[in-house]
């Protein structure tokens, strides 16, 4: 059971550190706002997979996979999300950057927020967790809690990558917040974001 747990680890962590819409949308947050909002949005991102993991183990996320009309629906709004978070990341770099972060506020929304809507408009979660997860759970463990246990690692070994991944962009901060890096990131950051969402939307099956 160890050997095949350590196997599952390593092919979550693989699929974790895939460059995604999430490290998109946390590079946009850092930029924004600064490391401390980013790591906020990582909690967002860690709370949705959370939820999508109670939804798998009540079987409601099989029901979402089978159901295209369903399915359909959140691709879409998931994938006008990511469109409009990049929209508004090529608007906030369309001139000049900022020297220093700019503010949090009302303007600026809820990191946390922002990071738990753009999972949870990702059925691929769904699929992932519905089609991918039983086949790396460990045998001799009860359905259920084999699958808990996997939804845990996959939140933990994800929460771990961003984290460090928040850390090393604030480690870079100099860089950073020199008008034209950040402008240039920035907007690469909204391409890349709205390449996502056109993705997510024109994605078979």
């Amino acid at each position: 059971m160890l050997t095949h747990f350590l196997a599952a680890t390593g092919v979550l962590a693989l699929l974790t550190i895939v460059p995604g819409p999430d490290m998109a949308v946390v590079t946009r947050r850092a930029l924004v706002a600064g490391p401390r909002d980013a790591l906020r949005t990582v909690g967002g991102i860690a709370t949705g997979l959370l939820l999508w993991g109670a939804l798998t183990v009540a079987g409601l996320t099989a029901m979402l996979a089978a159901w295209p009309a369903a399915y359909l629906t959140v691709r879409f709004l998931g994938a006008g999300y990511l469109v409009f978070l990049g929209a508004q990341a090529l608007w906030h770099h369309r001139r000049a950057a900022p020297a220093v972060p700019a503010p949090t506020g009302p303007a600026a929304g809820s990191p946390w927020r922002t990071g738990l809507v753009s999972n949870l408009l990702n059925p691929k979660i769904a699929v992932f967790y519905t089609g991918l997860l039983p086949m790396l759970a460990p045998p001799g463990l009860a359905p259920g809690r084999a699958m808990a246990s996997l939804i845990l690692l996959h939140t933990a070994l994800t929460f771990a990558w961003l984290g460090s991944y928040v850390f090393l962009l604030s480690k870079a901060r100099g860089v950073l917040e020199r008008p034209r890096t950040r402008r240039a990131l920035g907007r690469t950051t909204g391409v890349v974001l709205i390449g996502f969402g056109l993705a997510v939307a024109s994605a078979a099956g």
